[in-house]
Order: C-alpha cells, then sequence, then structure tokens
C-alpha cells in the first residue's frame, strides 16, 4: 500500500553528496503526513564511518543539549545550525566543512501524532573530498593608452578525482570596492562563453574573447581598451560536481591575485585616480593603496603620500623614495612599501595595520617640465580616501583530537591539535591533567612562535618515557607523540593552548582530549588476579595469570588456556581460549563473541587477558591454566606439567536506572462515555525501551490491586486474571502516545470502573546481547468517579432481597420511575457486586437495542423479559448456589445531539442492591429430613402440638366471654 495523508514521511537531501574541505555546505530536511502543530522539531545526527552503528548526535531544533560534546563548540558558535525554512522543513548548515564531518547523516522528527505511523527519520551520505582546485594569475600594474589591447592570463587546475567540471571567468573591480565586481566573460561549466551585461556588445563584435590555450591555461583578451575597463582585474574559476538529483553544484571556488589596469585617455588632461584593495580593515590586515596617474603624454611626476594631511613618504621623478621619519624604522621591518610598477601607477603597502593607520590617504602629484626642478612644476593634482581600521578580533578555534584514545602502557601516544583562524604568529603548549591530582597539571612540551621547542621537566630526559616529539605537520596542525607510555597514571585529560600573537596583544584557545592507558599487571605475583572484581556494563577489565616455578619459566615453551564459568553456574567451565607457545591462538566454541572483544597479551611469564565492553553474559568466575612443555619440543600430546590457578569473580553491574515516572495523584470525573488514564516518564535513559502494567485498587477499604494488563517492551499485550475476557479487552486498551506519555483508554464507562488507577513502569535497554531490565517505577494514582445525574431519571434505590432454589429462575427488579423525554433512548448495565471490589458487568443494553454479555459464561441463563418500555428486570434462570450475592442495575439516557450527529448521555441512574438467596431445591430438603430422625420425630408430632395450642386459644376466648 501507498503513504496516506495520515501516514507521517521525512525525506532528506539524496545523496550521496560529495563536498570539498572548507566549504559551506547545506542538507535539507522536511516532513509531511505529520498531526500536531505546524511548526515541527528536527534532529541532525551522524553515524561515522569508524563507527557504523553507533549515533553521534549533532544539533536539535528543540534541545540545546542534544549535542555530543565534539559538536557543542561548533553548534554554540553557529559554526553548524538549523534553518528554518518553514514550520516542517529545514536546513542544516556547516559553515567550514571538516574531514572527520563525513559520514552517514540522520534527519528525525521527534512524534507528535497520536500513534506512531509511518517515518520519523530518513538517512542520507556525505563524502568530504580535498579541495584541489587552484587558480593563480601574478599581479602586476599595466598602464596602458585607450584602444590598447590588454591580454591576461589565468593558470587553473584540479586534482579532484571524482567527475567535475569547470568554470572559469574573468571579474573587474572598480573604485574602492564598495560596489559589487563586473562580470567581464566566463566560460561556464557548460562549456559555453558568457559575457556579463557591461561587455555582451563588445563580445558579439569579437573585442572581448577567452581563450583556452593550454591545459590549464586561459586567456582574457581585450580589444579597443577603453577608460570604463580601468581597475582590478581577476580571475575566479569555479569546480562543479553533478549531485544525485541530475543538478550542478559549485563545490569549491578560487580566486587570484588582482592586476590594476589603468586606461589613459588620448587627450585627456592630468588626473589621479586613488584605490584601495579594502577600505574598511582589521588591525593585523594588510592596505594597499594604488594611485593611477592619467596624462596625455608621458611626463615628470613627483608623488607624496599623505595620512590626515601629514606626509608619510615621497617619490621625486627619478624614483628615489623618502620616508619621514616616524615611518623609516616600520619600512625598515619592512612592514611599509612604496613603489612604481609602471610610469603611471604608484603603490603603496601597510603590513598589519594597526589603529593609528586609520584616516584619510591622499596621493598628491606634481608634473614637472624637467626632473629636479622645482621651479618647472606645472599642475599638481591629488586624490584621497578613506581608511577605516577597527580593532582586531580573534576567530581562534582549536580542534583537539587523538589517534590513540586506548592505549597499553608501553604504546605510544599521539595528541593532534588543530588551530583554525589564525591570522598571526602562533604559540603552542601541551598540558596534562593529572588524573590522580585533581586541579593539577603538567607541563609536556611548548613550541613558540619562532619554532622554538621546550619540554617539561617530567619528559626532559627522555628515560621509559623515550624522546618526545612535538612537530609542525601543516599550517595549522600540531602533532605530539610520546613515543612509550608507562601507566595508566599517564591517561587523562590532555590540554592543547594556541596563542595568537599580534601587534603586542595575544589570544588564547584552549582544546582537550581523553585518553586512556590500560595496566600491563604490574605488581602481579602469582595465581590469577584482577585489578577490579566488579565493572559496570561497557567497561573493560583485565585478567592477569602470572605463573611462577623453581626454575626460570622464560627458557621453556609455556602455553595458557583461559577458562569461564558463568553465573550461575551452565554445567562445566567453558574454554574460552588457548594460546600455544608458538603464539597461535585457538578460541574456544562455547564464547563465539568473544573473539572480537578480547586482546590476549605476554609479558615474560605474565599472561593477560584484556575483555573490552563487558557485558551481564561476561559475569561469572574466570581460571587460567598453565602448562609447560619441554625444550625443542613442538606442543603437541600432553603437556610436561601444568597447574590451575585460583578462580577470579568477575560481577558486571548494569547501567543504573535513571526512570523517572509522574508520581502527583489525581482524580477525574466523568458523566459516562470513554476515560483516559495517563502515565508519563519525566526521565530515561536514551534508547531505553519501556514496559508498562496498568493496575485498578477498588474503592473498598480492604480490596487489593487488580492488574488490567502489561504491555511489555515489545509492546506485546498480558491481560490480569479479572479484566481477560473478550469484552473487557475490548473496553480497557494501553497506547502509546508518545515517547514520553502513555495511555488507558477506558471505552464506555461504568459504575464498575470506579477507583484508583496507577501505572508500573519498566526500563529496558539493549546491551548487544539482549533486553536487560534497569528498574521499575511506580506512578502516583489517578482516582476514577462517575457521576450520577438524578434530574431525569428516577429508580428504587431502597435495597431489597428475594430468595430462590437452585434449578429455578429469579427476576432482579430494575424500573424506571418516571417518564423519558422525546427521541431518548436507554441503556442498561446490569453488575453483579464483587467481594474483590471491582463488580463485575454481566449484561448490557446498548441504546440501540443489542445485548451484550461481558461474562460469557452466564450469557445463556441471563434474560431481560422487558413487559414494558421501562422495565429493565432481569431474569436469572437455573439459579445455582454460586449465583447468590448482590446485584443492581444502572441506566443510562441518550440523546442524539442533531439529525446526523453523535448521541451523548444525558443523564444516569443506579439502582439499590438487591441480594439473592439461593436455596437447595423441595426434594432436597425433604431427604434432609428423612434423614434426620430428631427432625422427623419433631414433623410428626408438630400437627398434635398446633391442636392443643388451638384448643387453649378457645378456652380463654370463651373464659373471656363469660366475664
Amino acid at each position: 500500500t501507498g503513504l496516506t495523508s495520515a501516514q507521517r514521511q521525512v525525506t532528506v537531501q539524496e545523496g550521496p553528496l560529495y563536498r570539498t574541505e572548507g566549504s559551506h555546505i547545506t542538507l535539507w530536511c522536511k516532513v509531511s503526513g505529520y498531526q500536531g502543530p505546524a511548526e515541527q522539531n528536527f534532529q541532525w545526527s551522524i553515524y561515522l564511518p569508524s563507527a557504523p552503528e553507533r549515533e553521534v548526535q549533532i544539533v536539535s531544533t528543540v534541545d540545546p543539549s542534544f549535542p555530543y560534546a565534539i559538536y557543542t563548540q561548533r553548534v554554540r558558535g553557529r559554526g553548524i545550525f538549523v534553518e528554518r525554512l518553514q514550520g516542517d522543513a529545514v536546513l542544516l548548515h556547516i559553515t567550514e566543512l571538516q574531514e572527520r564531518d563525513a559520514g552517514q547523516y540522520e534527519c528525525h522528527t521527534p512524534n507528535t501524532d497520536e500513534r506512531y505511523f509511518g517515518s520519523y527519520s530518513a538517512k542520507m551520505n556525505l563524502i568530504v573530498i580535498p579541495d584541489t582546485l587552484s587558480a593563480s594569475m601574478a599581479p602586476q600594474a599595466l598602464s596602458h593608452m585607450e584602444g590598447d589591447v590588454v591580454e591576461l592570463t589565468c593558470e587553473v587546475s584540479k586534482a579532484t578525482a571524482q567527475h567535475t567540471h569547470l568554470s572559469v571567468g574573468w571579474y573587474l573591480l572598480q573604485g574602492a570596492g564598495e560596489q559589487p565586481a563586473k562580470e567581464i566573460l566566463t566560460l561556464s561549466k557548460d562549456f559555453t562563453l558568457k559575457p556579463g551585461p557591461s561587455y555582451e556588445q563588445r563580445f558579439l563584435e569579437g573585442d572581448v574573447q577567452l581563450n583556452k590555450v593550454g591545459n590549464t591555461t586561459y586567456k582574457l583578451v581585450i580589444r579597443g581598451v577603453k577608460p570604463s575597463d580601468q581597475g582590478q582585474l581577476y580571475c575566479e574559476a569555479a569546480e562543479w560536481i553533478e549531485d544525485p538529483d541530475k543538478t550542478w553544484k559549485d563545490i569549491s571556488r578560487n580566486q587570484t591575485q588582482r592586476t590594476w589596469l589603468a586606461v589613459l585617455s588620448r587627450d585627456t588632461d592630468l588626473s589621479v585616480d586613488l584605490t584601495a584593495t579594502e577600505p574598511s580593515l582589521s588591525e593585523g590586515d594588510t592596505l594597499q593603496l594604488s594611485c593611477v596617474v592619467e596624462a596625455p603624454k608621458s611626463s615628470n611626476f613627483k608623488v607624496v603620500w599623505l595620512l590626515n594631511d601629514m606626509e608619510v613618504a615621497r617619490v621625486d621623478p627619478h624614483g628615489v623614495l623618502t620616508w619621514e621619519e616616524e615611518y623609516e624604522e616600520r619600512a625598515r621591518l619592512g612592514q611599509l612599501r612604496a613603489f612604481k610598477p609602471s610610469n603611471t601607477v604608484y603603490v603603496l603597502t601597510i603590513s598589519e595595520v594597526g589603529l593609528e593607520d586609520k584616516g584619510t590617504y591622499q596621493c598628491s602629484v606634481s608634473e614637472m617640465k624637467t626632473p629636479g626642478d622645482l621651479q618647472s612644476i606645472q599642475t599638481v593634482v591629488s586624490s584621497g580616501i578613506q581608511v577605516d581600521v577597527k580593532p582586531a578580533e580573534s576567530h581562534l578555534r582549536l580542534s583537539v583530537s587523538t589517534s590513540t584514545p586506548r592505549v597499553t602502557a608501553g604504546d605510544p601516544l599521539i595528541l593532534h591539535c588543530e588551530v583554525q583562524g589564525a591570522t598571526g604568529p602562533v604559540s603552542l603548549r601541551w598540558w596534562h591533567l593529572l588524573p590522580q591530582q585533581p586541579g593539577h597539571r603538567e607541563l609536556v612540551a611548548a613550541m613558540e612562535r619562532d619554532g622554538a621547542l621546550s619540554l617539561g621537566s617530567t619528559y626532559r630526559n627522555g628515560g621509559a618515557r623515550g624522546s618526545l616529539r612535538l612537530q609542525k605537520e601543516s599550517p595549522g596542525t600540531f602533532t605530539l607523540v610520546i613515543p612509550s607510555t608507562l601507566d595508566e597514571d599517564d591517561g587523562g585529560q590532555y590540554r592543547c593552548e594556541a596563542t595568537q600573537w599580534a601587534r603586542g596583544r595575544n589570544w588564547t584557545g584552549k582544546g582537550e582530549a581523553a585518553v586512556t592507558v590500560s595496566s600491563m599487571g604490574l605488581g602481579l605475583q602469582a595465581t590469577l588476579r584482577s585489578r577490579i572484581a566488579t565493572v559496570t556494563y561497557g567497561q573493560s577489565f583485565e585478567l592477569f595469570c602470572q605463573a611462577a616455578a623453581s626454575y626460570a619459566l622464560e627458557e621453556v615453551p609455556v602455553s595458557v588456556r583461559w577458562r569461564f564459568q558463568p553465573s550461575p553456574p551452565t554445567g562445566p567451565s567453558q574454554e574460552l581460549v588457548h594460546v600455544l607457545p608458538n603464539g597461535t591462538v585457538l578460541w574456544g566454541a562455547a564464547q563465539p563473541r568473544f573473539p572480537g572483544k578480547a586482546q590476549l597479551a605476554k609479558t615474560g611469564t605474565s599472561f593477560m587477558l584484556h575483555v573490552h565492553g563487558a557485558l551481564p553474559a561476561d559475569e561469572g568466575t574466570y581460571q587460567c591454566e598453565v602448562e609447560v612443555w619441554r625444550k625443542n619440543v613442538l606442543p603437541l600430546g600432553q603437556p610436561a606439567a601444568s597447574t590451575s590457578s585460583n578462580a577470579v569473580g568477575i560481577k558486571v553491574v548494569l547501567p543504573e536506572s535513571k526512570l523517572q515516572v509522574a508520581m502527583k495523584d489525581s482524580s477525574a470525573e466523568i458523566a459516562s462515555g470513554n476515560a483516559a488514564i495517563q502515565c508519563r516518564i519525566e526521565f530515561a535513559q536514551e534508547n531505553s525501551q519501556f514496559a508498562v502494567t496498568w493496575y485498578l485498587l477498588p474503592p473498598l477499604a480492604e480490596a487489593k490491586p487488580l492488574q488490567i494488563l502489561r504491555a511489555n517492551y515489545t509492546s506485546v499485550l498480558e491481560y490480569g486474571p479479572e479484566f481477560s475476557s473478550p469484552a473487557q479487552k475490548s473496553r480497557f486498551l494501553s497506547q502509546r502516545v508518545s515517547s514520553s506519555l502513555f495511555q488507558l483508554q477506558i471505552l464506555s464507562a461504568n459504575l464498575g470502573d470506579q477507583g484508583s488507577y496507577y501505572c508500573v513502569v519498566e526500563e529496558w535497554l539493549w546491551l548487544v546481547d539482549g533486553w536487560y531490565k534497569l528498574g521499575e517505577r511506580t506512578s502516583g494514582r489517578t482516582t476514577l468517579k462517575l457521576k450520577l445525574s438524578e434530574q431525569e431519571l428516577q429508580m428504587e434505590k431502597t435495597n431489597d432481597s428475594i430468595s430462590a432454589r437452585e434449578g429455578e429462575e429469579a427476576t432482579l427488579p430494575c424500573r424506571l420511575q418516571n417518564a423519558l423525554l422525546p427521541h431518548s433512548h436507554l441503556s442498561a448495565t446490569w453488575f453483579q457486586v464483587q467481594g474483590s471490589g471491582r463488580d463485575s458487568a454481566l449484561l448490557s443494553l446498548q441504546r440501540d437495542g443489542t445485548v451484550r454479555y461481558p461474562e460469557g459464561r452466564l450469557a445463556a441463563r441471563l434474560f431481560l423479559r422487558r413487559p414494558s418500555a421501562r422495565d429493565f428486570s432481569l431474569t436469572l434462570s437455573s439459579v445455582e448456589r454460586g449465583d447468590a450475592g448482590a446485584y443492581y442495575c444502572q441506566l443510562q439516557e441518550w440523546q442524539q445531539q442533531g439529525e446526523g450527529k453523535d448521541w451523548a448521555v444525558q443523564a444516569l441512574a443506579r439502582s439499590g442492591n438487591t441480594q439473592l438467596i439461593t436455596m437447595p431445591p423441595e426434594s432436597t430438603v425433604l431427604s434432609r429430613i428423612c434423614s434426620s430422625p430428631p427432625l422427623l420425630n419433631f414433623i410428626l408430632y408438630l400437627p398434635l402440638v398446633l391442636i392443643l395450642l388451638l384448643a387453649l386459644a378457645v378456652f380463654c376466648w370463651y373464659c373471656k366471654f363469660r366475664k
């Protein structure tokens, strides 16, 4: 069957998608067919290639605590965020894609529907590839007369393994950059030439051309250059890939450096144009000013650079540069440069600008007839531009990781610190946060801005740890290597601190990575030992088997067997593994999962069994058996000698249950119809499943709770004895409304349903090899009452009793004493009072005249004679001794709310109790009398006694009459 409008469906952007490292990417996700609010929530997770079964949470639209630690910093810094397109559609943004972001992405929508129906998540694959696109053009300053031909070349290359296309375009940036660059001509990814709007006519006339003159070389040709072509020209390359939805996406863009083009008019007077690559800068940026002189013919110029009307530098007609005194030191350090790339272009460059460098810059040009003759100045022209310098802000970001998160003592530690966003020199320090001394840290190594390396005191002499290395693998990536760890004390947190320096200021970023160093069993001397006897589920534990003898065991072949006895015992101990002297490992068949989770090691005469990820099935006793073999004899047949160790017990503790349910008591009062009892889970562990058992405590003082039904963690229902009939099963339903809310539905509630309801919730968790119960909690109680209305229905409330002999029939009265409203219908239900406190429904007459028998065992003996419309007396045929007890009936008056609309209860009334007394049949009475001599004698003399009493009464009356 296909999807319906009521079925939830989550769809995500089709994959796999290939995107380049460092790019800004988006992934869309939307949901349809849902119920509930128009604004749905979304949660994004990733399954990494290294652990494809483990969900790593990234970002949520509703829960700020949703991201795992590795993504928290990027989410808080808006490096990863979710953009809502509309109530049921979002975009996931990753502003700077990293190599570790590759994996399978899952978009999940929490349930808002009345029931689970449809799909609630969708997945797609993202593959991160290196950005190999390169575009380069040598920067230069060109001066051409109007009408000349200008030619520029751009080198573009890529080394992407996937099938991609390139587009190459040329652009013109004019003025101070306040306007967008003009497109000149682009060779698109479809291999077609597309001119910009300003160059369309000249392209059609053949004056603007773009030619590919080699495998990687693209040439722009502008014939008949015009003054409107003056400015900064650059080349931009883009790499495109076809996505699975058949659309093309640009995955990388690269711009070249800029070429200054000055176009001189053949009939114009002297003019000066001053431009800046970027007029708004931050501290530490580079400012480049270009002064283009336009003159009708070659002349001798003197150029003076000024800042806020104060001279900075001058260039005389011979090209000699002179700095003002206050700028000489910065010029000597290379922070200031002034040069003349062509006869008409003068450039001033300031590296690492500071706040003192902001203001109005001017380029003053003097035209001289004779070089050096100040009296021959003809014209002085200047041009100015405003430059703003803002205080620097640090964009320093650190990503700290380790390629050795879990090692054994003696193994190396390798830690990586990736520094991003640094715009100046960086110094680096590695610290070890000592696990045995909280709050204390120890310097491991430091690298200064100039690359000088220093080691902490503990690591200077090498020793057991070897020669520590701190090296810069690539710009921004630093790797620390500790060749050999000593023991578990070398584990814990390692912190990387990077400091960026610029113009006397610095900014520091921090990041940490955790490593675990497992013990090699130092201190163990003999037999079998373990560091810990009780482990938490998922924790690792180690067993050490130390062999000792009066001779040197190192000189003889030794093998070891590891045995295991589950708890409780299931038979003889099981052989886990047998390690032969030559290192061959033979795994036992009793525990097939062990080869993938156990680690074996041997150091001298010490054997180690390291079990990763403890499971409940790993609980029991362990034992090792050491076998000694003769020298130069292959380990065949029986060993020369063997000895078994003591047994060591390992107890596996399940994760602690964090389950919390709503404990507040409440009450509900209904007139009729259906009732709903809620059971709310306030907190539980992720991935938990729940079993819910519903109970009813009847209103009687000493009544015991009755189990209604139990829904286990797979939603299989099991009803209690008092609710196991088909009629009761159809009235009591349990459903899961949401991930944290369960509800007991009571259909057509009646007086017998009154009492206190509560739930018992069990928390279950899948632990690799099975489901395990972590704990259970009991909710508060909800008291359900039925509200009786006496306004329209009057019934006999007096309690009565009737007697009936076994085998005969008995009629229990139930009559309506007043008239009904027009168009009203009546329904009636008969109950028998039960000692447990919960009354049992026997027969139900529906408003449409149909009759139901909740207690099927009595259906054949129950009848409604109904001699009149208001008589609902119940006839019980073939009375049995077990029928004795109290009975009552309940009437409901129904009216239709309008033509074609539903029926609703308008009034409800209950009769008094009728006590049914059962007696043995007559034949049974006579037989009992005859079988009892005293009783038989009494009956034989009974007529004589009655005659004597009658005679005495007549005599007394006569005496009274005589008087």
